[in-house]
Formats: structure tokens, C-alpha cells, sequence
């Protein structure tokens, strides 16, 4: 098919009284005309304004590439100041813990003293009140021996013994007492 289309290129041009290759001066002569004049029309028109719009296109180009290296660097900055930010945050609530943990742990040491000291307390009293009980209770047990002696003499000297039986009634009330 290339073959065939190559072959009518050429027939056309035999046709015509030359080949492609030959160069018709009238032809050139206008070609160059046209070209000069394409070119003044493009530098008259066309040319001013393409070159105006590549230059603002060239400057809004410089300064969108500007204003992305500014927002870059600004939010390298943020991002620095926010990490710095979150260290900080993490550190002060590092230390706010540890001094939670310090509080807690003089709180429970004190109320563990407290409750040393109160119980401490609660023994002594007891203590004190067990020793008063007792008291009391050996108080009270002297005066009955007290009176169990009375009857005993009471006793004795109804029955009118001899001086010696009464001696030793009595030292033996005495011995029991003594004991207790």
C-alpha cells in the first residue's frame, strides 16, 4: 500500500511538469513574503503578549514555589514546636505522676504512723482500763476479805477459843489474803 501511494505521489508531480525536488522561484519569492509577514503579524500581535504571559506565568510559578518553600518551613517550625510542645507536656506529666506517687506514698506512710499511734493509744487505754479493773477487782476482794476475817473474828470469839486457836484462825485468813 506504501508502494502504491508513493508511485501516484510521483505521477502527480510528472503530471505537473516537475518533481518535488525542483525549486519554482515564484513560489520561493512568496514563501519568503508570507514568512516575513507571519513574522511581523506574531511580533506586532502575538509575540508581546505570549512573551507577557510567559512572564507571568514564570512569576507565578517563582512565587508559588516561594510561598511552598515559606509553608514548608512553617510547618517545619510548627512541627518542631509541637514536638518540642509534646516532650514538655510528656516530661511535666512524668513529673506530675512521680509527685502523685510521692503524695500517695507520704500519705499512706503517715496514716500508717496514725493508725500506729491511735492503736498504740487504744492499747494504753485498755491497758489502763484492764489495770483499774483489776484494781478495782483486788479493792473489792480486800474488803471482803476484810469482812470475811471480821466474821471469822466474830466467830472466834463467840466460840471463846483459847488465845492460840484465834492466832492461828487468823494468820491463815491472812495467808489466803496474801495469796490472792
Amino acid at each position: 500500500m506504501l508502494m502504491e501511494l508513493s508511485l501516484s505521489v510521483l505521477a502527480l508531480a510528472s503530471e505537473g511538469g516537475g518533481s518535488i525536488i525542483d525549486v519554482d522561484p515564484g513560489v520561493v519569492f512568496w514563501t519568503i513574503v508570507t514568512f516575513i509577514f507571519l513574522l511581523f503579524f506574531l511580533k506586532k500581535f502575538a509575540w508581546k503578549p505570549i512573551l507577557t504571559a510567559l512572564d507571568q506565568r514564570e512569576t507565578a510559578i517563582k512565587e508559588s514555589l516561594e510561598k511552598a518553600d515559606r509553608a514548608r518551613e512553617d510547618a517545619q517550625k510548627v512541627l518542631d514546636q509541637n514536638q518540642a510542645n509534646l516532650a514538655k507536656a510528656e516530661e511535666e506529666s512524668k513529673q506530675i505522676i512521680n509527685q502523685s506517687r510521692a503524695y500517695a506514698e507520704k500519705l499512706k506512710e503517715q496514716m500508717m504512723q496514725e493508725s500506729k499511734e491511735q492503736a498504740k493509744k487504744i492499747i494504753e487505754e485498755a491497758s489502763s482500763e484492764i489495770q483499774r479493773n483489776k484494781d478495782a477487782a483486788f479493792d473489792e476482794l480486800k474488803s471482803q476479805v476484810v469482812e470475811i476475817v471480821i466474821q471469822a473474828a466474830e466467830k472466834i470469839l463467840r466460840e471463846n477459843l483459847d488465845q492460840e486457836a484465834q492466832k492461828k484462825i487468823v494468820n491463815k485468813y491472812i495467808g489466803e489474803i496474801i495469796k490472792n
